[in-house]
């Protein structure tokens, strides 16, 4: 028969083994608490890191070039239809352009200010370039101040001998962009002036102003650095491109020029890329109304 110390010795053993089989059982409890909340944690940072690249991504398809860019929306719905044309009261009635922050480029005069007519409600244009000619059929009936601006602009033979600096070949924006003596996009007339058609289409504070919509191939437009900061810089649009309705289009292209504009766009943009100056150099010769 154990003796009470016996007792007492073999009481104290179980007691250690119950303790010791309470602290593994804890230490298990706490290595799987730290191990999901690690797991948590881990996807908490790595939503955060998606979230963060997603934006920067987002930030990074949006981009402009100097006085004026098209800018390129990658991820934009697809665009509603330009708006019809409806003219204003006032249209074409106090053409105005005022000095820009930039000085000119080129020594140049700014256009006529006041009333311009709106007929004839298209002026023809011959662009003449090292690729190919580029026709144009300007819309004076629809962007009076701006045709005036343009041709004023050729006849001063502004556009002589200047590079189309940007090439765009996304799949939503399809544009070659000239009209700076620079080459770089920063350039500019020495002034600016108002967008017309079709930002005046719209309310002030309309939201639908800032919603894209489709501007179709062969489709000639005044590329700026915000509203109504227009110049001489301009682009073309070889296929139908997504953009909000800022940007004045006061023409378009003729057959001959789409042809050109194709031939430089299967050459891609220089390095690679969607967004940049042609691969092929362009430089326009001359730009004479017709």
């Amino acid at each position: 028969m154990p003796t009470n110390e016996q007792r007492r010795a073999t009481a104290k053993r179980k007691l250690e083994r119950q303790l010791e089989r309470r602290a593994k059982q804890a230490r298990r409890r706490r290595i799987v608490a730290i191990v999901a909340g690690s797991v948590a944690a881990v996807v908490v940072i790595a939503a955060v890191v998606i979230t963060v690249l997603v934006t920067h991504k987002d930030k990074n398809n949006k981009a402009s070039a100097g006085e004026g860019g098209a800018t390129t929306t990658q991820a934009a719905p697809p665009g509603a239809p330009l708006p019809s044309f409806k003219p204003s009261a006032d249209l074409g009635a106090n053409c105005q352009y005022p000095p820009s922050p930039e000085l000119a480029s080129k020594p140049v005069k700014p256009p006529r200010t006041g009333k311009v007519p709106t007929e004839p409600a298209q002026v023809s244009v011959s662009m003449v370039t090292d690729q190919g000619k580029i026709g144009l059929q300007l819309a004076n009936a629809k962007s009076p101040c701006t045709v005036n601006s343009f041709a004023s602009l050729a006849q001063q033979g502004f556009f002589n001998d200047t590079q189309c600096h940007r090439l765009t070949t996304s799949p939503t924006l399809g544009v070659l962009q000239c009209g700076d003596p620079k080459g770089d996009g920063t350039g500019g007339p020495g002034y600016e002036f108002g967008n017309e058609y079709p930002t005046d289409q719209y309310p002030p504070d309309d939201p639908k102003a800032k919603e894209p919509v489709v501007y179709p191939r062969g489709t000639l437009a005044m590329a700026n650095s915000g509203p109504n900061t227009n110049g001489s810089q301009f682009f073309m649009v070889y296929h139908d491109s997504q953009l909000p309705p800022e940007y004045t289009m006061f023409g378009t292209i003729q057959d001959d020029g789409l042809a050109t504009l194709d031939k430089i766009a299967k050459a891609g943009v220089a390095g690679g890329g969607e967004d940049g100056p042609p691969a092929t150099p362009v430089t326009i010769k001359s730009v004479l109304l017709d």
